[in-house]
């Protein structure tokens, strides 16, 4: 009877593990939404910006440039064939996540900063950008960073 409770226990402790690890994942991975902006409100977008995944480990564009303020749309569209992601972050904080990432490969996202995106599927980002100064993106699925999937933002100071 104990090495079946004890079984018991080990089993539902392995599996309340494995589907944290493996389901969807909301917060608690150091992000610092202060320091790249915060999440924007539909009613309050200033522009839409276009944004592609390609299975070359790819986005287009790479870099562009935003003011502090900006409210933008960011409207990703994935044009491969495997899923992408289009992740807002500073560069040593979408570093930490990609290794973790490849820790738990099948990590999907819900956070307002952040967007997993299908082959052929498009999703959106709403974010605000209220501090001057660098905001990396990434796809941060495992390969796909280390083979150049990353770009910047460059937030122009408000004068």
């Amino acid at each position: 009877m104990k090495t079946r409770n004890a079984l018991l226990i080990v089993s539902t402790a392995f599996f309340a593990v494995a589907a944290t690890a493996g389901g969807t994942h909301a917060g608690g991975h150091g992000h610092d939404e202060s320091t790249i902006g915060e999440p924007g409100k539909a009613a309050k977008v200033t522009r839409t910006v276009q944004v592609d995944t390609e299975d070359k480990m790819r986005f287009s564009p790479e870099n562009f440039s935003v003011n502090q303020g900006e409210t933008i749309r960011f409207v990703v569209k994935n044009s491969g064939k495997i899923k992408h992601e289009f992740v807002l972050g500073k560069a040593k904080e979408l570093k930490e996540h990609y290794e973790m990432m490849k820790k738990f490969p099948e990590m999907e996202h819900a956070e307002a900063n952040m967007i997993t995106v299908g082959p052929g599927q498009t999703g959106e980002v709403i974010w605000k950008f209220t501090k001057a100064g660098a905001v990396d993106f990434a796809c941060l699925h495992p390969g796909h960073y280390d083979a150049g999937m990353k770009g910047a933002i460059k937030v122009a100071s408000a004068k």
